[in-house]
């Protein structure tokens, strides 16, 4: 294994502020050029504001999300000039698991709902430590997506019942773009092994497909941290612990080996979930000498991530692109991690099966 820290460097960090700062000699993003097109990736949106939230907990306000709210603005606003393909939240959709954010975050889906395909990842958030999903299925259950063609399907729960697992708290979703058909996985934080069973009949099912997997934890600190500074200092790696399920889970260094690691056609894993390492990339070789791509986004501060594909003949060309949704300023180094070079990266993955 080697990680792109060699490569091109890690992703972007921290902002010290709830909308990231503007850089003195501001670029913009760009729209997309021809022949290109874009997936979208929704950090963690655990930023509530209001009445009982983490942030403001005697607060007597109505709960608001104003960065969830400036994602998926920006989203719809960009259809058409970014190309957009796409769009995958890595989970923590909420940071409280009740009702009144779940509504919250249900209205800022709604936005992109009929207009782009999109998936969620559950997040450990998002359910009880034993796994119990009953709210995001209350607000994101499969009869939402049924209707659309893109929507494939969700795996059925376990022995426990519908509300472990089930009811789209993993999903899958086929679309094309670019003369490149997809298969986008969305798996539950530390998917236990029956879930991970149906994704690896899904992958081989579909092996004629690019894949691309979320599953809400991947890379951060490599070993469970003792104390709270070793989530910022702790060594870097595929994490070998677990927060969801208990014995029956599935740590990330776990679902690799278990599932990962087997697909050829696998090109790209996309995590959130660790605020305090907020950007990693990493490219592992597979079993059959393919490169996966293992990317950690979790800003927590405003900042969306987009990844534009140009496909170019047999290989397609991946631009990182960080920004402000607001401003459309370029991620330019933040506390975390400073350099530019880990804010905007590209990678390449081949066409040929």
């Amino acid at each position: 294994m080697y990680t792109m820290r060699s490569l091109a460097g890690i992703v972007c960090g921290l902002a010290l502020i709830l909308i990231p700062h503007k850089s003195l000699a501001e670029e913009k993003l760009g729209p997309a050029p021809d022949g290109s097109f874009s997936i979208v990736l929704i950090p963690d949106t655990q930023a509530y504001k209001g009445a009982g939230t983490k942030s403001q907990p005697d607060s007597v306000e109505q709960i608001t999300n104003k960065i969830f709210e400036a994602h998926t603005d920006w989203i719809v606003s960009n259809l058409d000039r970014q190309k957009i393909a796409f769009v995958s939240h890595v989970g923590d959709i909420v940071d409280k698991n009740v009702d009144e954010q779940w509504k919250v975050a249900q209205s800022c889906m709604n936005k992109l709902h009929g207009k782009v395909p999109y998936g969620i990842s559950v997040g450990n958030h998002d359910m009880t430590s034993n796994g119990d999903a009953s709210l995001f299925q209350a607000y994101f259950p499969q009869s939402r997506f049924e209707k659309f063609e893109w929507y494939a399907g969700s795996f059925g729960g376990s022995p426990m019942g519908e509300h472990i697992s089930g009811n789209n708290a993993n999903s899958y979703q086929l679309f094309s773009a670019g003369g490149i058909d997809f298969i986008f996985l969305h798996l539950e934080c530390n998917a236990p092994d029956d879930v991970l069973h149906w994704a690896n009949e899904l992958l081989v099912r579909y092996s004629n497909r690019k894949a691309l997997i979320t599953s809400h934890m991947g890379w951060g600190p490599r070993v469970a941290p003792k104390v709270a500074d070793e989530f910022m200092t702790g060594e870097k790696g595929r994490m070998t612990w677990l927060k969801i399920h208990g014995a029956r889970g599935n740590t990330p260094q776990q679902m690799w080996d278990k599932c990962y690691r087997q697909h050829a056609n696998l090109v790209a894993v996309f995590s959130g979930d660790q605020s305090r390492t907020q950007a990693y990339k990493a490219a592992t070789v597979g079993d059959h000498g393919n490169i996966v791509h293992e990317l950690l986004q979790d800003y927590g501060s405003g900042w969306l991530r987009m990844y534009r594909f140009s496909p170019l003949p047999n290989r397609v060309r991946v631009e990182a692109i960080t920004f402000d949704p607001v401003t459309e300023a370029l991620c330019d180094g933040v506390k975390l991690v400073p350099a530019r070079n880990e804010h905007q990266f590209e990678f390449e993955f081949s066409l040929q099966r």
